[in-house]
This record gives C-alpha cells, structure tokens and sequence, in this order.
C-alpha cells in the first residue's frame, strides 16, 4: 500500500524534505502544500537580492519533480483532523495522510506601535520575511532616498547593508545598546557599528521606537528619546515567531514552537514538525543548516533507511552576509565560565577578534574584518579539536611559531574532513569523491552535493577545490 506523506510547507525546510524523500525512491506519495504561490526559494539570499547583486530566478531552489511528489503552491491549510488523519485547505480540498509533518516556518514580528496597530500594514512600512517582502521593499526602494530599518539584528542589518549597496542613505534604530546582541559582545559590536558607517549605514542604538506615521509622502519613526526619524521607507526587522497556531488548533503540544523528540516527531507520533516552526530540546533553530539537518534525518526516518535516526544538533556558525563585512560569530559570547579569553581589537582597520578557550577547545570566537584564519576557527569550533599552543595564530590570522594555524593555502594541504559548507554539512572529501564520480564543474559539484546552496558564503571554495582538481592528474588527499 502507497504511504501518503503531506508536507505542510514549501519553505527551505519543506522543500529539502521532499527532495529528500524523492531522492529515497519507494512506494510512497508525497503532497507538498506551499501557502506561497511561488517557487520553493532560499530566504537567506534575499539580502543579496535586495542589494541587486543577484536576480529572482538565483534564489530559486530546485524542486523536486516526477513520479510520487504533487507541489501544490498558493494554498494554504486550514486545519488538520487527527483522529481522521486528514487536512483541509482553504480551496475545500481534503487530503488524507499517513504521515504529516509541519514545515510552517515562522512569520515577522510587527511590534506594538501606534500606527502599526491597522489590519494592513502602511505601504511604506515593510517587514523583511518574504520574497514578497523584498519585492515590495524594492518597489519602493526604487524611487526612495532614506530608509529606516528597526532592529540591529543579523537579518535588519543584512537589509540595512544590501539598500546601502543601492546608494540609498540608510539608518538603522536598535533598541539595546550594542548590534547583534545574540552573537557578538560590545567591543565587538562598536568595531561593526563603525565598519557600517564607513559603508552607509548609521546606527541609533539604546532606543526603542513609540510610533509610526505613515503616508503616502513618507514614513515618519518616532524614537522614546523624544526625536523623530523621516524617511521614505520603513523596514520592520524585530524578529520572529514560530507558525504554531495550526498545530496548537489540532491539539497538539506547542510552547514556542511545536514541540518534537530526537526523531522529529511531535505529541501525535503521526505527525512531525522541522524548520523555524520546530522546538526540540527547549531550542528553536530559525536557522538553514539546523533545518536541512532535520529534514535529512527525518527523511530517514519515513523513508525507511533508518527508522531509528536521531536529530543531534551541531553548534551553529553565524556569518553575516553583507558585501564589505566578514564576520563570524559561534558559540555564548557572554558567557562566563573557566578558561582562557583572548581579545585583539583594530577600529581603524575593523577588525575584531574574541576567543574564548576552555580545555584546549574553543568554546565560542567572534571574528570581525578580515582575518585569514577564520576557517580554521571554524573548523576547530565545529570538530571540537584541540586549538594551537600558539592562541595568536589564531587571534590574528598569522604564525608566530613552529605550528602555523592559517587556513591551508592549497586544497591540497586540506584535511579530507574539513568542513567545507557548513549549511550542507559537505566536507572536502565529498566534494573529491564526486569529482571522482564524474563531476567537473562547479555548477555540476553544486549539484551533486548541494554545497553552495545554503547561504553562498562557501561557493569560492567549492570553486578553488574544482580548480585544483582541474589541475591535477592524480588526486592525493591529505588524511
């Protein structure tokens, strides 16, 4: 008998389930439900199209197509029957399924604020979420001069930093007293703050914003510390909130988010939740590489591969993707605890470094501005191997002893292990084992491995690996 699967969500999270679940074969039937009535697309690439540097058709996501998969895109469901195993949508249909999981994701966050308050939101007031967020924005960006982004966070201050890069004068008002509070600590912050000015953007910080008016003229941001903001745009950027309410109608277990077990599953052990929408182990993810990990293992546990499969999360690297600004954050960083700290600080040049160390293993790093070893940081951080005698080698990207910790400056010096995308979890010698099995571009390894596809930060690397490949007869990889 045919398993009838239904996903509820055409978003990153759903989207890679059903290709796993495709790429997996057997006698099932797999409904996808998009309440978008586009194309299944990378979210976290939106800052890039916002800045121009890249066009709709890049943040596409190859879909799953063929025998055993039905997208069906622009409906949304209106609420599931779990005793008859059955959801409906909101154009009558009624689908039966076997299994059901939740791929709901999560909605912006419109703060509280008088003129916000109206059941549509001003045209000149956007959140940034969605592909019909971005396009909205940029249809007023297009005939705009100064913009306002709330919230200091990554994904604000990625839209603060793309508009920027269209030569509009950008501000950005964050109502705690430093940038990026969830990953970076306040020296960290000031070197950001003033790297962003150097490239447009300027910063209102430790003020929180009353009200809104709003035109068709332009917006008007009223601050508590009694000034007033005028722009031509608002770009709300104060978070998020998990899509709950359809699995807390149907009765199931929900505090922030859906609650599930090592197995995805929720308190109806028919039905599984993954993605933004998911909280395992008290933590919601809101991040890529979480949520494709849930999808892999989750598509074991339905596609019969490994029914006993479990979700372990790995310790998540946050890269701001911003053109002008490295940075990379992992780990608490204001947490306390035994150990080592080693900070070097460079305004001028923007740089910024913080490495907290307990054990001989990194416990979290901030590195901001250009630092040569930031990979090598990562790599530590995320294997949890031993750090160098020599901590400066890391703190600064250079060798001040036998053991340098640089990057390697050839793939060839690249342990077979390394990490080389972290969103899709593709090592080095993945990406060398599928040259080995016929790839020879970068196009055709991105295909096969889906390194590069996540947040794009690694796709030089992908193509340095193609290079040398290229250029040798006989692979030797170092072990």
């Amino acid at each position: 008998m045919t398993e009838r699967i239904v996903i509820v969500g055409n978003g990153m999270a759903g989207a890679r389930l059903a290709s796993e679940l495709h790429a997996r074969g057997g006698d099932r039937k797999v409904t996808v439900l998009g309440a978008e009535p586009h194309r299944a697309y990378n979210r976290i690439m939106l800052s890039t199209l916002l800045a121009g540097k890249i066009g709709e058709p890049d943040v596409e996501l190859t879909e799953v197509a063929g025998q055993g998969v039905d997208l069906r895109t622009g409906v949304t469901v209106t609420g599931i029957d779990r005793a008859g195993r059955m959801v409906r949508t909101d154009d009558g249909d009624r689908i039966r399924y076997d299994h059901l999981v939740l791929a709901t994701g999560s909605r912006a966050i419109v703060p509280p604020l008088t003129g916000l308050d109206g059941p549509e939101l001003p045209e000149r007031v956007v959140p940034f979420r969605t592909l019909d967020d971005c396009r909205r924005i940029l249809a007023v960006a297009d005939r705009a001069r100064r913009v306002l982004v709330l919230g200091g966070g990554l994904l604000g201050l990625e839209a603060a930093r793309g508009l920027a890069a269209r030569g509009l004068d950008v501000a950005v008002v964050h109502p705690v007293p430093y940038l990026m509070e969830r990953q970076l600590d306040p020296p960290g912050a000031a070197v950001l703050a003033r790297t962003l000015a150097g490239l447009g953007v300027t910063t209102h910080l430790a003020v929180s914003a009353t009200g809104v008016v709003a035109d068709r003229h332009g917006v008007r941001l009223d601050l508590s510390d009694g000034r007033s903001l005028d722009a031509d745009l608002l770009v709300l950027s104060c978070g998020v909130r998990p899509e709950t309410g359809l699995a807390a109608a149907a009765g199931l277990a929900v505090e922030r988010g859906v609650l599930v077990d090592d197995r995805l599953r929720t308190s109806d052990r028919c039905v599984s939740a993954i993605g933004d929408c998911a909280q395992h182990d008290g933590t919601l993810t809101g991040l890529v590489a979480p949520a494709w990990a849930q999808a892999r293992v989750l598509a074991q546990v339905l596609g019969g591969a490994d029914p006993l499969a479990r979700y372990r999360p790995k310790p998540v690297v946050t890269r701001l993707k911003a053109a002008g600004i490295d940075l990379a954050a992992m780990g608490d960083p204001g947490g306390d605890g035994p150990g080592e700290e080693l900070t070097f600080t460079d305004p001028a040049r923007g740089t910024y470094a913080r490495l907290r160390i307990h054990d001989e293993r990194l416990t979290a790093a901030i590195l901001l501005g250009d630092n040569p070893a930031v990979g090598t940081v990562i790599q530590l951080f995320d294997r949890g191997q031993p750090v160098p005698a020599d901590r400066r080698s890391l703190l600064l990207g250079r060798s001040f002893g036998a053991a340098p910790a640089e990057p390697a400056a050839t793939p060839a010096l690249m342990p077979d292990a390394a990490t080389v995308c972290q969103c899709n979890n593709v090592s080095k010698g993945a990406l060398v084992n599928c040259w080995r099995s016929g790839a020879r571009t970068v196009d055709a390894m991105v295909a096969a491995t889906r390194a590069g596809t996540g947040c794009g930060g690694c796709r030089d690397a992908v193509t340095g690996i193609v290079e040398w490949l290229s250029s040798v007869d006989t692979v030797e990889v170092a072990r």
